[in-house]
């Protein structure tokens, strides 16, 4: 379908000696300096962290130091359980956390109802792409239960009430499983029982992530490393870039200066005729859904990727198929606007330039579709 778009669109004419420019930060962004110089350091401890030697005690010193670090910069005051990303983190959550019940938001990423089972409870959201609080509540009425909702919405960026909805879930006995795959390190964390994030969302390398826990008598043991909890040795070096990018506040920092620049970006798509997905819902700044009513977005996409942008279509961990969006249909959002649908996302490397760029390639877009 990519190739036959391709052939089929016309492409803006833009400067081949232009970069290219990356809006695609929600899939995965550059790793920063930081990390990579703590890596490095961290190399040089080659010994695995469990050997009871002096070059193991060595390394694990370094391991635990790293592991206090992602906790004052995160804010958390309770346990953290090395994984290797947020996938794994939820994987271990869904599948031995205490409740047997499950419950799942309707807009969560694809690996959360995965891991959570066929049998899980599935949440509505309303239009906004918010929990649907009176379903939440008759869902929690039957029995306690383990509940899985984003804080950040990987293709919509929307931000879940989250203190209201945990509180209602604890009310009723229940736990609170927050992927926060797109908040951490970037805005603050919820107050849930689980969270599940990954490095290389926020500047961190790949392959490497955490789950937070509160209580680790909510999680049956597995043996092996980290408390009992993962088995499998330690990685320190991904472990001190995943630190070193958490300290270093690149993301957080960023977030003010991006807010105001999505917003311009924004009022240049719809100038455009461009559609603004949960325009109206409290916004990550890292990320904006827009559309082009009646497009394709694989249209769009080779377009954008041929006038050298580099965006998506929602979640990049389907094989990089382009499919119709779960979110967008939980949602309502009519096919003529979803089959039009881009994300684009945001990091601190973004600049003005870029979101100019952006809008006026967009806008070319939207100008020569008008005039076929």
């Amino acid at each position: 379908a990519y190739i036959e778009a391709s052939r089929q669109t016309a492409i803006p004419k833009v400067s081949v000696s232009r970069p290219r420019i990356y809006l695609d930060h929600a899939a995965t962004t550059p790793v920063l300096p930081q990390a990579r110089a703590a890596m490095v350091e961290a190399l040089e401890r080659w010994a695995n962290p469990s050997s009871p030697h002096g070059e193991g005690r060595a390394a694990k010193a370094a391991l635990e130091r790293a592991r206090g670090e992602i906790a004052e910069a995160l804010g958390w005051k309770h346990d953290i359980l090395f994984t290797s990303g947020a996938s794994e983190a939820v994987a271990i959550v869904a599948a031995r956390a205490v409740p047997h019940r499950r419950l799942v938001g309707a807009t969560e990423h694809d690996v959360v109802p995965h891991y959570m089972g066929e049998g899980a409870t599935v949440l509505p959201v309303d239009a906004a792409g918010v929990i649907d609080t009176d379903a939440l509540a008759k869902a929690l009425a039957d029995a306690s239960a383990l509940v899985a909702i984003q804080q950040v919405n990987n293709e919509t960026g929307v931000i879940q009430p989250m203190e209201a909805l945990a509180d209602r879930i604890r009310a009723a006995g229940g736990l609170l499983l927050a992927d926060c795959a797109q908040s951490a390190g970037k805005i603050d964390l919820p107050d849930a029982d689980f969270i599940a994030i990954s490095a290389h969302k926020f500047g961190g390398p790949p392959g490497i992530g955490a789950l937070l826990v509160r209580d680790l008598s909510t999680l049956a043991p597995s043996g092996g490393q980290e408390k009992g909890y993962r088995r499998g040795t330690q990685n320190l070096p991904a472990v001190a870039g995943m630190a070193a990018a958490l300290v270093s506040g690149a993301h957080r920092e960023s977030m003010p200066r991006l807010a105001a620049q999505k917003d311009r970006m924004e009022a240049g798509v719809r100038a455009a005729g461009g559609v603004i997905i949960s325009e109206g819902s409290e916004r990550l700044p890292a990320i904006s859904a827009i559309a082009l009513e009646g497009a394709s977005k694989d249209g769009l996409l080779v377009q954008l990727d041929l006038a050298g942008f580099a965006v998506s279509a929602g979640s990049a961990c389907s094989s990089g198929k382009m499919k119709a969006s779960r979110v967008l249909a939980a949602m309502g959002v009519p096919a003529s606007i979803a089959n039009g649908a881009l994300r684009m996302s945001f990091g601190p490397q973004t600049s003005d330039e870029d979101f100019t760029a952006f809008v006026a390639a967009f806008t070319a877009i939207a100008e020569r579709r008008r005039a076929a």
